[in-house]
């Protein structure tokens, strides 16, 4: 459903993603994984079309989102839902207009058959009953839950999901993590879970993909990723501190970084 071809993206002197050639599979749960700065966020919203890629294609379907032009793009958004990861609700708002909000930019349904629908996705929360509450008098896992509904409101194609259990509880964690597999199976959508969570992204993925500084390191079903001889991935797995993959990103070593700026008085040995 979503391809990149030659995908890249650069920050200044800083290579975010490397070329990367990759595809989402419509129908299905694809988890991108990989500890914090490996890419995956980036990646994440190249494809949702969210950024501009530094070089490559984005494909939805036959379109290009990172040529088209931005009222397409618009258009193409309502087929997309998106869970961010700190919930992003609209604090002025209460749960009700949260998740009605929407529908009341993009369709011109009537107010009576708004509310059903709301209902109907705060049901398939457990949050039917709270339409009054404020985002500021939700948990966590309460406005994950929220965001949630509201990213189910214009029955998507396909749903990101950025990081759906960071900051949550274990018992909030696995409600999430069955909320996005549930309701991809039973409505047939798509959809992309970027996580560092091994167990959740494992767990619900039909498909995994794996980065390290920018670049993919390993993909496949879960199982393949459990079983790959490759260190790297190990390691991010089993969450050991020590191995290939290093602790510090620094590309220069740090008594070179101290001697030799300016204003500093260089030590002889």
């Amino acid at each position: 459903m979503i391809r990149g071809e030659n995908l890249s993206k650069r920050y200044g002197d800083m290579q975010a993603l490397a070329p990367t050639n990759i595809q989402i599979r419509e129908k299905a749960i694809t988890a991108i994984m990989g500890g914090s700065g490996s890419g995956k966020t980036t990646l994440l919203r190249l494809l949702s079309g969210l950024e501009k890629p530094s070089t490559g294609h984005v494909w939805f379907g036959d379109e290009d989102i990172a040529a088209i032009p931005e009222s397409r793009l618009y258009e193409l958004r309502e087929q997309m839902g998106m869970l961010f990861q700190y919930s992003a609700l609209l604090n002025s708002l209460n749960v009700y207009d949260n998740i009605a909000f929407p529908l009341h930019e993009h369709t011109e349904l009537d107010e009576e058959v708004i509310s059903t629908i709301v209902t109907m996705k705060l049901e398939q929360v457990g949050l039917r009953g709270f339409e009054e509450l404020m985002p500021s008098e939700l948990s966590g896992g309460m406005a994950k839950r929220v965001a949630f509904a509201r990213a189910m409101s214009m029955d998507p194609k396909v749903v990101f999901f950025d990081e759906p259990t960071s900051g949550l509880d274990p018992i909030s964690s696995g409600v999430i993590t069955t909320l996005i597999k549930d309701t991809s199976d039973k409505n047939h959508m798509t959809s992309l879970v970027v996580t560092h969570d091994v167990h959740a992204g494992l767990s619900i993925a039909d498909h995994v993909i794996l980065l390290w500084q920018g670049t993919i390191i390993a993909k496949g079903s879960a199982d393949d990723i459990r079983n790959s001889n490759d260190e790297r991935v190990q390691q991010f797995l089993e969450g050991r501190p020590d191995g290939p993959i290093p602790f510090s990103r620094s590309t220069t070593t740090y008594l070179d970084d101290i001697t030799h700026k300016p204003g500093t008085v260089r030590l002889e040995p």
